[in-house]
């Protein structure tokens, strides 16, 4: 079990005339802030991949080239 002092607030108000929509405006900008842990990267789809794709070269007739099986 944790201990009284573990469980501190994030956020303490020390004006007492605050407005709760002064309260509000000011987490709304700390939870704007985000987090301390970095985005993870998103993985790359198989999709995407270059090595899957053959290259097309421009020239005559090269729309239709790149529509036949390789």
């Amino acid at each position: 079990m944790t201990s009284p002092e573990e469980q501190k607030p994030l956020l303490k108000v020390i004006d007492h005339n605050a407005t709760p929509e002064d309260v509000a405006a000011i987490v709304a900008v700390f939870s704007a802030m985000g987090s301390a842990e970095a985005p993870k990267k998103k993985q790359r789809s198989l999709w995407a991949t270059p090595q899957l794709r053959t290259p097309i070269h421009p020239g005559p007739n090269a729309w239709r080239a790149s529509g036949l099986p390789h």
